[in-house]
């Protein structure tokens, strides 16, 4: 998927196509069409969405949203949103609205848009005014994810992957949970390296104790493997069911998942190594491409993503900033989180400045290279 600048031209067609059918091209430009930003989305060379976007001082509006129809419900209208809303929050608008139609509402209404006033007829169809404020809390916020990894109900951490380089930083993950609660984290990456090894979740009682006694939304993974897996994550409290090896070996298990639960509760893990996919604790590289994987997960849905270089990840020695910043130009409005080889506060700095959401955080943390005060200043 790339998004880009077109012409108002260019929007035509496709707007014609979807919105009005019998209609002329020239009859479906909008007033001061030349005076818009006009953005397009394309998928394998070919355009699928068009959008139109009007800027003011304080508010913006967008007109004429339009979606193939044999390219709709693949994500490509959210994420131009998402684009639009980057676009004006640097241009430091305050609101983004739009005249939706009334079989719109509940699309506009899952991206965080309300209505606002009453729906009104043109040309016999129903629109109403939906707004989306731009806020720093509505806007793309930078999130700080620590990781506690469990193996026998402890917080350790793995070097690499490898079982045999462990560390144990703490004998009870609740407490160490409860201190990054206490500072202001909301977010935590819970990782179940028994599960992991096993193939089935395993230290499920230490999520449901995290889940119980604290606010911390919770990502949980390792050892997901079944529909049962599935449920006994969510049913302990778990906010988002991490997958990954699951999705490159039996995507359409992964993507009964999504469709089930809702891609808002699965956050995606590609591991790679040298741009490609690795599974099964690292063990094995597949030739498949990252940006090939997240195509196609993307396309189909999946909203939340995150990233581990497998030759950083416990080496404290830098994220791999350059494979980030390519990720985020491929696929412009994904919520992608980068994981592996932060090593200080500076990379943390460096990984928001490159466009990241958030930043999974572990032995950093532990070997005492960030401190608690130090991550204060990104909550």
């Amino acid at each position: 998927m790339n998004i880009r600048r077109i012409s108002a031209d260019e929007t035509l067609p496709l707007r014609r196509d979807v919105m009005y059918p019998d209609r002329q091209l020239t009859e479906v430009k909008v007033d001061h069409d030349e005076d818009g930003l006009h953005y397009g989305v394309f998928e394998g060379g070919q355009l699928v969405t068009v959008v139109s976007l009007f800027l003011g001082r304080e508010e913006a509006q967008f007109r004429k949203l339009a979606t193939a129809t044999a390219a709709q419900g693949k994500g490509f209208g959210k994420a131009v949103l998402a684009h639009l809303s980057d676009i004006c929050r640097k241009e430091n608008v305050k609101l983004l609205w739009c005249n939706a139609r009334e079989t719109a509402v509940s699309f506009y209404e899952r991206l965080g848009y309300r209505i606002k006033g009453d729906y009104f007829k043109k040309d016999g169809i129903n629109f109403v005014r939906m707004e989306l404020p731009l806020t720093a809390s509505a806007g793309k916020s930078f999130e700080i994810i620590p990781a506690i990894d469990i193996i026998d109900g402890k917080c350790v951490r793995l070097t690499q992957g490898d079982y045999n380089q462990q560390k144990v930083y703490n004998e009870h993950p609740l407490e160490v949970a409860k201190a990054f609660e206490a500072i202001g984290v909301r977010r935590l990456h819970l990782v179940d390296l028994d599960g992991a090894k096993k193939g089935a979740v395993t230290n499920w009682k230490v999520l449901e104790n995290i889940a119980g006694k604290t606010s911390l939304v919770t990502d949980f993974g390792g050892g997901i493997k079944t529909d049962k897996d599935v449920e006994i994550v969510f049913e302990c409290g778990a906010a988002l069911a991490t997958i990954g090896s699951v999705a490159v070996k039996s995507p359409e298990l992964f993507f009964s998942w999504v469709n089930r639960y809702g891609a808002e509760k699965i956050f995606l893990g590609a591991d790679v190594k040298e741009e490609k996919i690795a599974v099964g604790g690292w063990l094995e590289t597949t030739g498949l491409s990252v940006f090939d994987f997240l195509k196609d997960n993307i396309a189909r849905g999946v909203q939340h993503i995150f990233c581990t270089d497998i030759a950083k990840d416990g080496l404290l020695q830098g994220p791999s900033t350059e494979l980030y910043k390519k990720i985020i130009a491929a696929f412009p409005g994904i919520s992608f989180v980068a994981s592996g080889g932060v090593s200080n506060i500076a990379d943390v700095a460096t990984l928001q400045e490159t466009g990241c959401s958030g930043v999974i955080i572990g032995k950093a943390i532990y070997e005492g290279n960030i401190t608690m005060e130090e991550l204060k200043s990104f909550l």
